[in-house]
């Protein structure tokens, strides 16, 4: 990907997540990123193009989350809940874009955060084999992140989190 398309994408990201989709024009977004709308065009004929490369991102960047998942020494568990607590990076921008564009469009506009949420389960299922065990870690994490994006500091969340799993594995 060149560097002046994830300058757009950035944009466009930055622009959904501060004033939403009604804001992310087209000449919002070449002027957000310094880029001419020639440019901006050149990269993306069209929203729609904008929008579906984000998408695309997302997809990137969720791959390469539950590869790291998978692959964890911890766990995948441990590792789901320790990056719930993280925002502000590439990722966490890309899914909160996302939901911005998800609120506006509904319909398939949410079909690739359904499909990197099924992924996560996944990966929790292939660990703990049972997914009603998996279900649970994935609402954890998902109040974690709640917590995280909102600004709620809570410095014993995950070691109350990694308890109660402990916990509900026992039986």
């Amino acid at each position: 990907m060149s560097a002046t398309r994830d300058r757009l994408l950035d944009a466009f990201e930055g622009l959904l997540i501060a004033h939403g989709p009604r804001a992310a024009t087209l000449d919002a977004v070449a002027a957000a990123a310094d880029v001419s709308k020639g440019g901006l065009l050149y990269h993306f004929p069209s929203k729609a193009a904008l929008v579906q490369g984000q998408r695309e991102r997302l997809a990137e960047l969720g791959a390469a989350d539950v590869a790291a998942m998978r692959a964890a020494p911890e766990g995948a568990s441990d590792y789901y809940l320790r990056e719930s607590q993280q925002s502000g990076g590439p990722l966490d921008r890309a899914l909160i874009a996302s939901a911005r564009l998800a609120e506006e469009a509904g319909g398939d506009a949410t079909a690739v955060l359904d499909d990197l949420r099924r992924h996560w389960f996944e990966a929790l299922v292939e660990e703990l084999g049972d997914p009603a065990l998996a279900h649970v870690v994935q609402l954890v994490g998902d109040g974690m992140y709640y917590n995280a994006v909102t600004g709620v500091r809570d410095d014993t969340a995950l070691a109350d989190a990694r308890a109660v799993l402990g916990r509900l594995r026992r039986g």
